[in-house]
């Protein structure tokens, strides 16, 4: 695969499935409004293909569209309540973000979870100072698509040059392509196997250490490169 020539100025990181393990908060918010709602969860439970796109467009797939906003509705009650909390980071996402920032990068967050909710999480790890930005899609949903949020965080800083996304899901790599960027898969989050590769992803670390030392090779070899 292609990689990035040098580190980049800017970047933009998804948030679940990238720096936090949100399935627990996400999936069991979603098992409770449906408990609470009377409606049967699908044969084998719900499924982790809806990490990533935003819930308004999966769930009428699963509950049907009549009842697809009341649903949502409860989610989004028991999520902001109970949910919001259960979102641990992945391991090394610690030292991922110091390195990124050793490495003078402006970093910003770019997902499609409600920003009320990103900023929430953000501040209860305590990671405000580390982003410029931390942008999501609106609870009216004014950015469906991850292209959206991705356009929306480089108007928010300025339209930089030199500028390149990190996210789990080929929605991530899809989001960044729109504006003309690549993408680094994080490959510890939610993607099926080759998902990323497929999308078009520039690399595929296996873990938050991985990605991170390349950013660190990169910013000290006298050609800087990524290694994957």
């Amino acid at each position: 695969m292609d990689t990035p020539a040098r580190p980049p100025a800017t970047v933009l990181l998804d948030l679940d499935g990238t720096l936090i393990d949100s399935a627990p908060g996400i999936l069991g918010s979603l098992a409770a409004a449906f408990a609470e709602l009377g409606i049967p969860l699908p044969d084998g439970g719900l499924p982790r293909t809806l990490l990533g796109p935003p819930l308004y467009r999966s769930l009428p797939a699963l509950v049907g569209a009549d009842r697809a906003p009341e649903t949502l509705a409860v989610y989004r009650r028991i999520y902001g309540e109970v949910g919001v909390r259960e979102c641990p980071p992945f391991a090394g996402i610690e030292a991922l973000l110091h390195d990124l920032a050793a490495a003078r990068a402006t970093l910003a967050i770019a997902t499609s979870k409600a920003e009320v909710y990103a900023n929430k999480i953000v501040e209860q790890r305590g990671w405000t100072g580390l982003f410029a930005t931390v942008c999501g899609d609106t609870l009216d949903a004014d950015r469906p698509t991850k292209a959206d949020v991705v356009g929306e965080a480089l108007r928010r800083l300025g339209s930089p040059a030199d500028v390149i996304m990190v996210g789990d899901r080929l929605h991530d790599v899809e989001g960044a392509r729109a504006h003309g960027l690549g993408c680094l898969g994080a490959g510890w989050g939610y993607a099926a196997p080759g998902e990323l590769a497929e999308a078009g992803a520039l690399a595929v670390y296996p873990d938050p250490a991985g990605l991170g030392a390349a950013v660190h090779r990169a910013t000290t070899a006298t050609r800087p490169t990524f290694v994957g």
